[in-house]
């Protein structure tokens, strides 16, 4: 998704939920200040033509393993779900929220991670960023800078699933995605309502 596309849904976000875009925009600076390499390559390699399974980090995610097949793409936490049942990533997206030195074993066993950088993630960047031993790609929901991306999508599972899309992916399942959910605080229901409304565009119903 070109950023001209994506964008109005963005603004839309962003009136949404309150947020800052000059925060959103600092933090990509950031981000592209910390990387030191682009492995963007790799990621779009790992991707085009083969089958992609993006899994969510919800509690169904656990019984939802057996519907995993192909290239493995995480979110955040669900990594650690994953390598927790022996199944270890071929990518992780990630703002870094749920992140513990595991993600940085499973970086440089060969695990892609796709960091994201938003105005409240700042701190997290800068203590994260550096420690990655291996391939690594940054992301942005503000406008693309040289080394940080912008595929679409705003929670990480969806922003997987959009990368999925960009890079050419066979066929995308979805597992561990429960949008549903009412066992969580407001902020949380609005980001899954976003993550559904934008799945949608693509034509993903979760």
């Amino acid at each position: 998704m070109q950023f001209s596309e994506w964008e109005p849904h963005y603004r839309e976000i962003l009136e949404y939920f309150g947020f800052d875009r000059a925060g959103d925009e600092e933090a990509a600076r950031l981000l592209a200040s910390l990387l030191d390499r682009d492995n963007l390559l790799s990621l779009a390699a790992l991707t085009e033509g083969n089958e992609v399974t993006v899994c969510g980090n919800a509690p169904c995610l656990k019984k939802e393993l057996g519907k995993i097949k192909g290239i493995v793409f995480a979110a955040d936490a669900a990594a650690e779900v994953l390598e927790d049942n022996g199944i270890r990533p071929d990518a992780v997206f990630t703002d870094l929220d749920g992140t513990t030195d595991r993600l940085l074993d499973m970086n440089r066993e060969g695990t892609i991670v796709i960091v994201h950088a938003h105005g409240d993630n700042i701190p997290l960047l800068k203590h994260w960023v550096p420690r990655f031993p291996g391939n690594i790609v940054g992301t942005t929901q503000a406008a693309p800078l040289p080394h940080v991306h912008n595929f679409g999508g705003f929670t990480d599972g969806d922003r997987a699933v959009f990368a999925a899309e960009e890079f050419g992916a066979l066929h995308v399942t979805l597992v561990g995605f429960d949008l549903d959910d009412k066992n969580v605080d407001p902020m949380k229901r609005g980001k899954l309502h976003w993550a559904r409304k934008l799945l949608a565009l693509i034509g993903y119903q979760a």
